[in-house]
């Protein structure tokens, strides 16, 4: 037989597009249409639908960017159409290629009722079927003009990313707005021959499969009457039916569908406007659990919910029932979808206790999964974060958009740092946006790694962010493939129910240990500086409000503010949204950011400073009393108590340096600063040994251009390092301050657009040289660094996570070494030799880079480590990062992994001084063991009463101790981290009298629910 493969499959392409298709719509009338477009923001939906309309035409201009416009399309059921399915095409000017991306809208009904949304894959409304002649139509669309950010030439700089410069020029012509028959015959032909289709292009040519496929289709074909496919379809269907049944083979990989649409809270829009994309979203998915009772659909991010409830009711009360009917599943028990390497500790806790909680209040459901499909990579901290919630099981697509190296498997157990493993599955189908494409469907079923032992995968399937989620489409593909020869099988499935079966049928799965490495948007640590400061310094401020707060209660009183914190701690989860804390949204988004933190911060100084007076007493006492929020005690002042200031000796000095520049000594350290204002020395007196590399210079600023090949606020390609300009000459080198309790130096440069000004500063008694540098940046295009070249020979190095730290090579060795050339850490890095280290600290900055190099004169090794302070890549905001930034980085000689720990929480968590009557306020409770750390103090949430405490092991060994209450204990029970009962914890907590006694693994966590007596 001749090969006439691309004859017929031509033939397919285009019979299809130009004849079938079109003929699911055999006939239409036009709908006539009027608008009122908000002046502002967007309104109510009971004022949009009273507003007064002017009459529009398809072809007209609609929408300023960012606009809201009110369309009424009305009109009448011809007669003739009696007994036919009929709907309206409303078509707002979509871009089918760019579904979420563009102008969306949203159905009501006259009585305000919604209906569905519009998305570009998504533009019918059902009126009615069958339909009765003469019928009335009239219907009312919100309809949102989001701007274009992400377009076909992307990442280009736009100004469309902000209200207030994206002008006011209409960005959307209207296009089809009919009436018309719908014949869901043809419509069914068109997914039947779409799936043999695509199913046959990925079968090989010397299968007989293939062939069969190919013969059935142009059967098909030859019975079409393209004068007449309405009437000619269901013999075409005939053709088809013989190979649509043919069952798969027993060997088929098998792919758990689960409804589903990736919604940004918020990237190229506003959270104004996700607030409206999750209820166009739900409105559609509600409204086909209707229509396909087979359907399944999942939904994240417990805040989405929440506003649904809040601004669309009506849209919450079908979710709520199609939740209780099983067919609407929520997902993942976080409260949003958050970036995982930045959030602290207890903030990454927080977004399992707040969106499970959610989950449990409003649907009795507790997921057992974390469901995490875009974020950024995932620290080794997760699993047991995970754990802790009452969760088992991780869902996560992004990591197969790595650069180098390519994940060896999609199901696997993930070991944390301290020993806690997760059952993780990678969608071999590398799309969280499945579509149902026979591509699809053949790649998930090639990719899948783990043949031969396991064949189960899922397969997130629906447009995300706007583009409206699952189509009737997808579900009609899905039940052709179902059970079909030659395809992967196809079912819908809940994801506890995957879940559930990949663990059984995958006993012993393969094993990854440590964090979860994205090869890929590396510059999301540092994009957007006061969005990341403001998102530490809330963290910080949370944990002093409830520290305070709850001691407070239990010592004064006073009332705890559970609402407010508990508010507060939502906004703040809220931002750590995987595009909003990278960095990674519109300038509108980090705008509203930057103002949201300055409000939770001055509602969270109002807090801890109530709390704190209450504490301290009358006022007129006239004592200075020294509050200290850190988990370690200093200056006198235990861990989370107070005491009498002390004035302690003073013994800092400050000398002109010959040659120029100063040497500043405390008896601690001696640093030596040279007339450039750099760090030439920094020797540790307890040991004698010197930090600095020989010939290096610490406290260097480095620039470096930084145009990346593509996602410009999102990623630094490694060939940014290949050109570097250092920035050592200097306006000034001055002393700023000289006494005894300080002495510091003060460093002017200026450079390009740009000035930076550092104060180097050494206090009494303290073993840290804090460097604070100020930027007023005006660069485009650049990455700005600070360099701290260290006498350390080290093949590894640790950098602070959640609940410990985790350690990554110093050198290249192979490819996965290679990759991670900018890297996340929280407060601290630390470098260590055998018997001595040095540690960085920060409260403000996460990426950094760390490399070695053998010096040529003494052969000695230089580790380098480079803090990243500042980028200005210009898309999407094109502005980013413009303007004033303060920073402050300190550099601790001879420091062992708990100096690093202490440094690292004191650097963040300053003290605070309080005039009151009282000498003292002794902590609530204290620990014995500085390797134990209290990451949390609060009352428990229910309002009982109790004190919740939350403890770690920090320095990755095992450590005992004791917890000690300042007040008389009735009981103490292990919790999980919704404060529950829990029996998972591993080491060893015993009651004993007013206390508990502790045994903690490495980095291994507890909470412990502490009840006062009487």
């Amino acid at each position: 037989m001749h090969d006439d493969r691309t004859l017929v499959e031509a033939r397919l392409k285009r019979v299809l597009e130009e004849r079938i298709r079109p003929a699911v719509y055999p006939e239409s009338v036009p709908l006539a249409v009027s608008v009122w477009t908000a002046p502002g923001e967007p309104v109510p939906v009971a004022e949009g639908l009273a507003a007064p309309r002017s009459p529009i035409a398809v072809g007209d201009a609609w929408g300023a960017p960012w606009s809201t416009s009110w369309l009424t399309v009305a009109g009448t059921v011809p007669g003739s159409w009696a007994g036919r399915t009929v709907e309206a095409l409303i078509d707002l000017g979509f871009d089918a290629n760019m579904p979420g991306f563009q102008c969306e809208g949203l159905v009501y009904r006259p009585d305000g009722t919604p209906v569905k949304g519009l998305n570009p894959q998504n533009q019918w409304v059902r009126i009615a079927a069958p339909a009765a002649g003469g019928e009335p139509v009239l219907l009312h669309v919100e309809a949102a003009a989001n701007p274009v950010i992400l377009d076909y030439h992307p990442f280009l700089p736009t100004e469309l990313g902000d209200r207030e410069t994206a002008g006011d020029k209409p960005q959307y012509r209207l296009a089809r707005m009919d009436l018309a028959v719908f014949d869901e015959t043809v419509w069914q032909l068109v997914l039947d021959l779409e799936v043999l289709g695509e199913l046959m292009a990925e079968l090989p040519t010397d299968g007989a499969r293939r062939w069969e496929l190919l013969r059935a289709v142009e059967r098909a074909l030859d019975a079409i009457d393209l004068q007449d496919v309405n009437g000619t379809a269901e013999a075409a269907r005939s053709f088809l039916v013989e190979v649509l049944a043919a069952p798969a083979a027993p060997s088929a990989h098998r792919i758990g569908a689960i409804g589903h649409a990736h919604i940004d809270s918020a990237w190229l829009w506003p959270l104004r406007e996700t607030v409206r994309k999750v209820a166009r979203t739900a409105a559609n998915m509600t409204a086909l659990l209707e229509d396909e009772p087979d359907f399944l659909y999942t939904m994240s991010q417990a805040q989405q919910f929440a506003w649904i409830k809040e601004h669309r009711p009506e849209v919450y009360a079908r979710v709520k029932k199609a939740v209780a009917d099983g067919r609407f599943v929520p997902a993942g028990g976080m409260w949003v979808e958050s970036d995982t390497n930045m959030p602290s500790s207890e903030a990454m806790a927080r977004q399992f206790v707040h969106g499970k909680r959610f989950f449990l209040a409003e649907f009795g459901i507790d997921n057992e999964e974390a469901w995490l499909p875009d974020t950024f990579g995932f620290t080794g901290g997760l699993p047991q974060i995970i754990r802790n919630a009452g969760s088992k099981w991780l869902l996560t697509q992004k990591i197969s958009w790595s650069q180098i190296n390519k994940f060896p498997h999609h199901t696997f157990l993930w070991e944390g740092i301290d020993g806690t493993r997760i059952f993780t599955h990678f969608p071999p189908v590398d799309t969280y946006n499945c579509s149902m494409k026979g591509s699809e469907i053949a790649h998930a079923a090639r990719n899948f790694k783990d043949k031969g032992v396991a064949r189960h995968s899922l397969a997130p399937t629906g447009w995300g962010d706007g583009g409206g989620g699952t189509t009737r489409e997808m579900v009609g593909k899905a039940a052709r493939l179902r059970d079909l020869e030659g395809s992967a099988t196809v079912r819908w499935q809940r994801p506890a129910e995957f879940f559930a079966e990949a663990e059984a049928e995958y006993p012993k799965p393969p094993v990854w240990v440590g964090e979860l490495y994205l090869e890929l948007h590396r510059a999301t640590l540092t994009s957007q500086a006061r969005t990341k400061q403001g998102n530490r310094r809330s963290e910080n401020l949370l944990r002093e409000a409830e520290l305070w707060c709850a001691s407070a209660a239990l010592r004064t009183g006073l009332a705890y503010p559970y609402e407010q914190l508990d508010r507060i701690w939502k906004t703040v989860l809220l931002h750590q949204f995987h595009d909003i804390l990278p960095g990674s949204s519109i300038a509108w988004v980090h705008r509203e950011a930057e103002a949201t933190y300055a409000g939770l911060a001055a509602e969270l100084e109002e807090l801890i400073g109530a709390a704190q007076r209450a504490l301290a007493g009358d006022p007129a006492g006239g004592r200075e009393l020294v509050f200290n929020g850190a988990p370690h005690g200093r200056s006198a002042v235990p861990a989370g108590g107070a005491a009498v200031a002390v004035t302690g000796p003073g013994d800092c000095a400050v000398a002109a340096r010959e040659g120029g520049g100063f040497v500043l000594d405390n008896g601690l350290l001696r640093i030596v600063v040279d007339g450039d204002g750099l760090v030439v020395s920094a020797v540790d007196a307890a040991s004698g040994r010197e930090t600095v590399a020989p010939g290096g210079r610490a406290n260097l600023l480095q620039l470096h251009p930084d145009f990346p090949n593509m996602w410009d606020a999102w990623d630094v390609d490694e060939f940014y390092r290949n050109t570097v300009t250092d920035l050592v000459g200097a306006d000034e080198v001055a002393v700023h301050t000289e006494g005894p309790a300080e002495v510091a130096v003060r460093v002017a440069r200026s450079f390009g657009s740009s000035t930076v000004t550092q104060t180097l500063t050494l206090r009494a008694g303290s073993g840290r040289l804090d460097i604070d540098t100020e930027v007023d940046w005006h660069e485009a295009e650049k990455f700005l660094k600070l360099a701290f070249p260290l006498d350390v020979h080290t093949e590894r190095y640790a950098a602070e996570t959640q609940f410990g730290h985790q350690f990554r090579p110093t050198h290249t060795n192979t490819s996965w070494d290679a990759a991670k050339f900018e890297a996340c850490n929280h407060r601290f890095v630390h470098l260590a030799e055998p018997g001595w280290g040095v540690a960085l600290v920060t409260p403000s900055t996460y990426g950094h880079d760390v490399t070695r190099a053998v010096r040529p004169d003494d052969g000695g090794t230089t580790t380098t480590v480079r803090f990243s302070l500042l980028r200005a890549p210009r898309f999407p905001d094109p502005r980013t990062d413009q303007g004033r930034h303060r920073f402050r980085h300190a550099l601790v000689p001879g420091a062992e992994i708990g100096d690093a720990v202490r440094e690292g929480y004191a650097v963040g968590l300053p003290e605070r001084r309080v005039t009151g009557s009282a000498e003292a306020v002794r902590p609530l409770v204290e620990l014995d063991q500085d390797a134990l750390v209290v990451s949390a103090v609060k009352l428990a949430d229910d309002g009982s009463g109790d004190l919740v405490v939350r403890v770690y092991e920090s320095g990755g060994g095992r450590a005992r101790g004791r917890l000690a209450t300042s007040f008389a204990l009735a009981a103490a029970v292990p919790c999980d981290l919704l404060e529950r009962p829990w029996e998972g914890t591993r080491g060893e907590v015993v009651a004993d009298g007013d206390g508990v006694r502790l045994a903690l693994r490495p980095f291994e966590l507890v909470t412990l629910r502490l009840t006062p007596a009487g």
